[in-house]
Formats: structure tokens, C-alpha cells, sequence
């Protein structure tokens, strides 16, 4: 499991073009961050755990699935929430908005192996009036939204 907090740190040296680490220099200093190495581990973090969604399908993985569409917004929101039906264990929430230009914007929180989650990506994209749509994962998974202990099971059956 990726953790955000490194036990133990490792140097890494390495060359690039002139232009590509100018450029890292401005987003390091655009986003404010104290060094190049926080903004190079975030991104490799986004490169592991995408790699993990494509060559492991049976990882479990928790993230958000980003979707703007355009159209007749109730027939695609319908057809939206149709799909999400037939993945009722990985979608543990959505959160809509109305956008300018007739847009909306959904934002899914889910979890569940990688292939799942692409198999759930896919069949949104099939929705017409769907411009784009993506997932961004993590290894890191949400911890269980309702386990009851033992205690409360024994309370409900003594009232």
C-alpha cells in the first residue's frame, strides 16, 4: 500500500531536458510547494496507482469518476443513473451540478477492483451526451462505511 508519509527516503537522481525541468520549476513555484521531489512523488503516486488499475484487475481501489455531458439532461441523467444501478457496490456516492452552456458535472466516489471500476467507466462512456469522463484512483481504500460491533448487536436484540 502507498502511503502519503514516507518511512524511510530514497535519492533519486535524474537528467531531463532543459525545457521540461523549466517548466517543473514554474509548477513547483505556480502550486507553491517546497520542492521539486513533493510535486515528482505526487505524480509518480498518479502513475502507480493508474498502472495498478490497468495490469492488476483484481486490486482494490478507491477514487473518483469525473463525468461533464451536455444534451437533454434528463435522458442522459437517467441513463447515467441506470448504469450506476448495475454498479451499486462500487458507486458509494455522486454529487451533481449544473454547469454553463448547458452542461452538468457528476463526480462519483467509488470503490472496487480495478476492473469493475473500468468496466463502470466504459459503459458511462456509452451514454451519448457524455464529453468526458475520468477516473482518478488510489491503492488507499475507504475504511468500511457500516461494520456494527458485537456491542450493538447485543443491544438490539435485548431492547
Amino acid at each position: 500500500m502507498m502511503g502519503t508519509e514516507p518511512t524511510s527516503v530514497a535519492r533519486l537522481s535524474m537528467s531531463l531536458p532543459s525545457e521540461l525541468f523549466r517548466q517543473l520549476d514554474m509548477m513547483v513555484e505556480e502550486r507553491g510547494l517546497p520542492s521539486r521531489s513533493q510535486l515528482i512523488a505526487e505524480l509518480i503516486r498518479h502513475a502507480l496507482a493508474a498502472h495498478e488499475a490497468t495490469t492488476r484487475p483484481d486490486e482494490m481501489l478507491a477514487g473518483t469518476l469525473t463525468i461533464v455531458y451536455r444534451g437533454d439532461r434528463g435522458r442522459v441523467r437517467h441513463q447515467l443513473a441506470q448504469t450506476q444501478a448495475e454498479y451499486l457496490k462500487e458507486v458509494i456516492s455522486s454529487q451533481h451540478v449544473f454547469l454553463e452552456d448547458d452542461q452538468s458535472l457528476e463526480v462519483l466516489l467509488v470503490q472496487g477492483p480495478a476492473v469493475r471500476l473500468n468496466e463502470l467507466c466504459d459503459a458511462l462512456r456509452r451514454v451519448r451526451g457524455v464529453h468526458q469522463l475520468q477516473l482518478v484512483t488510489t491503492t488507499a481504500l475507504l475504511p468500511p462505511l457500516y461494520e456494527p460491533d458485537a456491542g450493538e448487536h447485543a443491544k438490539g436484540a435485548a431492547a
